[in-house]
């Protein structure tokens, strides 16, 4: 009969803080095997030290190395492959003879622990129970005694080790964070927490409920001195009061754009931006795909009152307030940008800081769904004539269509305007060929998309509305219907020569 193999959760490092479960497991075991450095002291084993005995066989289980410095030929990933080869032959030979094995692991042992490397190459061929432990995510929330996260935030547990711009944006576009194995990341994840914004909120934990314990503002806290068991927190903000502006300080105002529908299509600069503005201001539809947090003050309007909402935003920095302004698509094509930064030229609000984030256009998002249309030259063209008259709409159709650009044209109809789709149809005739592909796609990303692609002769005004917009092919757009069905359009990168 083979042995049992255990994984077995110490915690965080306090022994108080083991299970029931894991001291039953110690004491039901042959073998202790516990994983250390060169040095040969092991965390593990001293929090579990009061429970072992001298009967207990010890297998000290020690790193080859500890850097990515090494001379073995496959570098630091082979120096390590081999290593766990080596103790989990160990560890096969003594369940092999029917001894129970306990592998200690401090905190948990599934959670970025040692002991998985064994449970990897050990558990198919062997009886293995694994014990789950207190965390040292759970610790530093119970030492900061403040909520990680509640409600329907979203927590998101992060190792230092990943580059500097990945760390900078999920930090951005979460709600609640820690940061993992520190160390010598702690610089970069310092400047991370900075770049996204966070640095302010930032907590610093160190060893955790263990001898030498330290809790700090992770601004203040100096690089040199930390070591690899301490972790960054970002906790809750449900109940985070905003900051008081300071007398007479001016706040910002941000222009986002949320893409053509929901959350999938935001990127994590302006989830971040979302997450971070004191007041939300936009056209109710696009105010809607954004979550609601608390303390955050929602301004809905009309979609007609552009330059009424921009001063509206820009009166509300100037009170100290943190302003995202909220498009669709992208903000600086056909929307929101422009009315903002024209507003804010105006000397009352000549001092505001204005940014403008981008978004994923509705004609990006209309021809990846068809699939390359704009693969070529093309030229973006709104089709309403609110704020411009139909005659300049008509000469630059002409011009465009005489170059051999495709065409993305926007704001095609409404219920007010069911004629425009029809004259530039007729516009177009005049230039292109009467079967060159037409993508009709509506409600890109949202539960009532649809994309076709139809002739430039057969293109129907009466399917034609508001959330619609038309990809025109040039006379080198091809459109194939491929062996699943379904239509895929793409405009070639080499242009014919003359």
């Amino acid at each position: 009969m083979s042995g049992k193999l255990y994984g077995v959760g110490l915690g965080p490092g306090d022994p108080s803080l083991m299970t029931v479960r894991a001291v039953e497991a110690i004491a039901e075991a042959d073998v202790i095997a516990y994983h250390s450095a060169r040095h040969g002291r092991s965390i593990a084993r001293s929090i579990a030290a009061k429970h072992l005995r001298e009967d207990h066989v010890e297998e000290a289980l020690v790193y080859p190395v500890t850097t990515e410095t090494t001379d073995h030929p496959g570098g630091y990933q082979g120096a390590i492959d081999d290593f766990y080869a080596e103790a989990s032959a160990r560890l096969a030979a003594h369940l092999e003879a029917g001894r129970t094995v306990a592998v200690l692991a401090e905190g948990d042992p599934l959670f970025y622990g040692s002991y998985m490397h064994m449970h990897k190459r050990l558990a198919d061929r062997f009886e293995t129970e694994v014990i789950p432990g207190v965390t040292s995510v759970s610790a530093a929330a119970a030492r900061l005694g403040t909520p990680l996260a509640e409600g329907e935030e979203v927590l998101t547990i992060l190792p230092g080790t990943l580059p500097e711009e990945e760390l900078t944006a999920r930090l951005a576009s979460t709600d609640a964070a820690v940061v993992m194995k520190l160390g010598r990341t702690f610089p970069k994840v310092r400047r991370a927490l900075e770049g996204s914004g966070r640095l302010g909120a930032a907590r610093y934990v160190e060893r955790a409920t263990m001898a030498g314990e330290r809790l700090a503002e992770l601004a203040d806290v100096d690089a040199g001195s930390v070591p690899y068991f301490s972790v960054a927190v970002l906790p809750s903000r449900a109940d985070a009061e905003p900051a008081a502006p300071e007398a007479g300080a001016t706040g910002e105002v941000v222009v986002v754009g949320t893409g053509p529908a929901g959350p999938l299509w935001l990127t994590p600069e302006t989830r971040g931006a979302l997450a971070a503005a004191d007041d939300l201001v936009g056209y109710t539809t696009y105010l809607d795909r954004v979550p609601v947090r608390p303390g955050q003050r929602r301004h809905g309007s009309d979609n007609r009152v552009e330059a009424e909402r921009a001063e509206f935003a820009l009166r509300l920095a100037l009170r100290g307030r943190r302003v995202a302004v909220v498009s669709g698509g992208d903000p600086g094509v056909f929307a929101m940008a422009t009315a903002v930064l024209e507003a804010a030229s105006e000397d009352g609000y000549a001092d505001v800081p204005v940014r403008v984030l981008p978004g994923v256009t509705a004609a990006n998002a209309a021809a990846a769904r068809a699939g390359a249309p704009l693969g070529h030259d093309y030229a973006a063209i709104s089709l309403s004539d609110r704020l411009k008259p139909w005659e300049v709409i008509a000469e630059r159709l002409r011009a465009a269509a005489a170059a051999d650009l495709v065409l993305a044209l926007y704001n095609p109809g409404s219920r007010s305007r069911t004629w425009q789709v029809g004259k530039a149809r007729e516009l177009l005739l005049g230039h292109r060929a009467p079967d060159t592909p037409v993508v009709v796609a509506r409600d890109v990303g949202g539960a009532d998309e649809r994309v076709r692609v139809v002739p430039l002769a057969e293109l129907d005004p009466a399917e034609v509305d508001m959330r619609t917009i038309l990809l025109v092919g040039s006379s080198q757009t091809r459109a194939v219907r491929r062996g699943d069905g379904e239509d895929v359009v793409w405009t070639p990168r080499r242009y014919p020569e003359p």
